[in-house]
Parts: structure tokens; C-alpha cells; sequence
């Protein structure tokens, strides 16, 4: 054989043997790419993504999508070879299994979290959305979850409205564990509180809820480590909206889309067009407060806003220099740290003073 032919096909069973190396061997990475965007003021699946009933609503135009990202799961192993495309890929991120799936979690545990952190989003966006119109939301802390064999086991349950701890009145889920912790454990604390079942009741018949209940619990130690007093219970805060604002999207998870329903929950509620009939698109999670919070993936979201057809992006102040690092072509990026700050942007975009916009670029 000749010595040309001989290296060649000696080549070529080298690179073959090294592409099935890499195949066959797996790596512990994960990939984020660009997700699905939707438009909280459009439809899915035949059906209005924001959906207000018991208040005058008025007609909107123009695009205000949430985006998201698409990760693999936590039982999918990348081999090598998926490794370094994704390495080299400009639409895809290659990181570390554990930052998406820390501490050996399940792909079922991360989506029962995301699940729940959305959920929340949805609240913390009406609240957000409604404070902004002066619209009243009366707030409850709340028990939300009761530990199995705890002291309030059979004695608190998930839906209690907290009144007070020992005679004083508590404003904020954390006053609850403040309150608990000046006892030692095994000594007793009363809850005053109103049950779940006559909370939900007055909530149906449209009243504020009464009655309320003494319960007298005896405190235990946190840990065998921790000399803490506790009582087995997780505090939370419910709200009573003054009418039904529904948000129906499935397979979406985690905080980040909580900025963008509380404008499509604005827009809808306030006569005008927020977006003067442009696309715009962003992220961001949001509290009771209004404020805007970070999220993870950005420049994945940015990617995925641009090849729908975005033309502007709404991003949170904390991942402005990592989005202002990476943006596509013909997408602008507007920094938002509260959704008062996104009104007042969307107001200059509609009126066209796009010199007046917050820059992430500038600062």
C-alpha cells in the first residue's frame, strides 16, 4: 500500500476512532439555549394568556413577550462531542450540571420549583401591576405550609390567616419566626389566627374575613445542633384581589416572567396602548413592591426576543452589563429597576423620545 494511501486511511480511523470516543463519552455539563417567547397580551393555544374579569378592561396592540430558555434535563448526560458544539455554538451556553441541578436535585424537584416560584411570580405581578394603578390589595400573612410532626401539626393548617404571635400583631411572614424565637423550646406560644376555612369562605362572599382563634402550641428545639425555638411552620402572604385576574401558561417555569405580566396586567387595565403598537420584549422577576429582580440566562432570552421579531428589551438593571456584553443586532436594551421605571420607557417608546431611554450601555 502506498505510504499516501497508508496515512490517509490510518487518518481516518483515528479521527473515526476519536469522534466515537467522544460520543461514547459523557461529561457532566448542561445547555441553555434561547426558549420560546409569548406575548402576555396575545393568546395561546386559543386561549388569552391574561384573562381580567369584575373590571373594565381596554383593547391593546403591539407585543409585550416574556422569554424564556430552554435547558436539558438533570438525567441527560452531554457527551464530548455536544460539549464543544455547544462550546462553539453562538445561540447555545455549556455550564456546569450543577449550576442548574445543584446538590443532586431531580429534574422532578426542579420543576416542582419552578412550578412554584411561577406561581409566585403571578401573584407578586398583580400585586405589582395593581399597587402601581392605586387599585387597593388587601395582604394576609399566612401559613403555607405545616412540617409532618411538628408542634402545629393538627393544630395550624396551610390557608391560616396569622394575626398575632402572643398578643402582638404581625405585619410580614419573617415577624412570625421573630416572635417564635424569643421563647425557649418547650415553652408555649399562642397563635391568633382566623382558619383557613372561614378565610375562604368570607373571600367567596366577597367579605373581609373574621372570627378569629386562639392556639396555644409548645414550642421544640430547631435541632439537635441549633438551640432554636420553633413551631413547624412556613409563613407566607396571601392577597385578596378586588376582582379574578387569571393567567393561564403551561410548561413555563421559575420567577423571571413576573415584570412582564405585571405590564400586559397594566396595559389591559388602563385605556391607551402601553406599546404603541411595537414589539417589545423582556425579563425580570418582580416583588409586591414593584422592584425588578435579576434572573439567569440572559443572554440566551436576548437571542430568542431577537428571532421573534423584538425590536426593544426590557432588561433588569443587575443584568444589564452581561446583556450589554453580547446583544444582538437590531435589538435595544432598556434598564428597568422597578416597573414604574418600565411605564415610564414605554410611555418614551410610544411617543418616539427613544433618546430618553436608560441605556444599559451607559449606565
Amino acid at each position: 500500500m502506498p505510504r499516501r494511501t497508508a496515512t490517509m486511511l490510518a487518518s481516518t480511523l483515528i479521527l473515526i476512532a476519536l469522534i466515537c470516543a467522544g460520543v461514547l463519552i459523557k461529561v457532566p455539563y448542561s445547555e441553555m439555549s434561547p426558549g420560546p417567547t409569548v406575548n402576555t397580551l396575545g393568546k395561546v393555544s386559543g386561549e388569552p394568556v391574561l384573562r381580567i374579569t369584575g373590571h373594565k378592561t381596554y383593547k391593546t396592540s403591539g407585543n409585550l413577550n416574556m422569554t424564556t430558555v430552554r435547558v436539558t434535563g438533570a438525567d441527560y448526560s452531554m457527551n464530548l462531542v455536544e460539549a464543544v458544539y455547544g462550546w462553539l455554538a453562538h445561540d447555545s451556553v455549556v455550564v456546569p450540571h450543577d449550576t442548574l441541578y445543584p446538590d443532586g436535585k431531580t429534574e422532578e424537584q426542579s420543576t416542582q420549583e419552578n412550578a412554584e416560584e411561577f406561581s409566585q411570580s403571578q401573584e407578586s405581578a398583580k400585586v405589582a401591576a395593581l399597587t402601581e394603578l392605586g387599585i387597593p390589595v388587601t395582604s394576609h400573612v399566612v401559613v403555607s405550609t405545616v412540617v409532618k410532626d411538628s408542634p402545629s401539626q393538627g393544630k395550624l393548617h396551610a390557608g391560616d390567616i396569622i394575626e398575632g404571635v402572643d398578643g402582638t400583631a404581625v405585619e410580614q411572614p419573617e415577624d412570625v419566626a421573630k416572635l417564635v424565637t424569643r421563647h425557649k423550646p418547650g415553652e408555649e406560644v399562642t397563635f391568633t389566627v382566623i382558619p383557613a376555612k372561614t378565610a375562604a369562605a368570607a373571600e367567596k362572599a366577597g367579605k373581609q374575613p373574621e372570627g378569629s382563634e386562639k392556639v396555644a402550641l409548645t414550642t421544640r428545639r430547631a435541632s439537635a445542633e441549633e438551640n432554636r425555638a420553633i413551631v413547624g411552620i412556613q409563613a407566607g402572604t396571601d392577597h385578596t384581589f378586588p376582582f379574578d385576574i387569571d393567567i393561564k401558561l403551561a410548561d413555563v417555569g421559575g420567577p423571571s416572567a413576573g415584570l412582564m405580566f405585571a405590564l400586559g396586567i397594566v396595559d389591559k387595565l388602563t385605556p391607551g396602548q402601553l406599546t404603541g403598537g411595537k414589539f417589545i420584549a423582556g425579563t425580570g422577576t418582580i416583588d409586591d413592591d414593584g422592584k425588578v429582580g435579576p434572573i439567569g440566562g440572559i443572554n440566551m432570552k436576548l437571542v430568542g426576543a431577537r428571532n421573534a421579531g423584538a425590536r426593544y428589551f426590557l432588561t433588569p438593571d443587575e443584568n444589564c452589563k452581561a446583556a450589554a456584553s453580547d446583544t444582538p443586532d437590531g435589538l435595544t436594551l432598556i434598564r428597568v429597576k422597578t416597573i414604574a421605571d418600565a411605564k415610564k420607557s414605554l410611555d418614551k417608546l410610544r411617543t418616539g423620545d427613544t433618546a430618553g431611554l436608560p441605556s444599559c450601555s451607559t449606565g
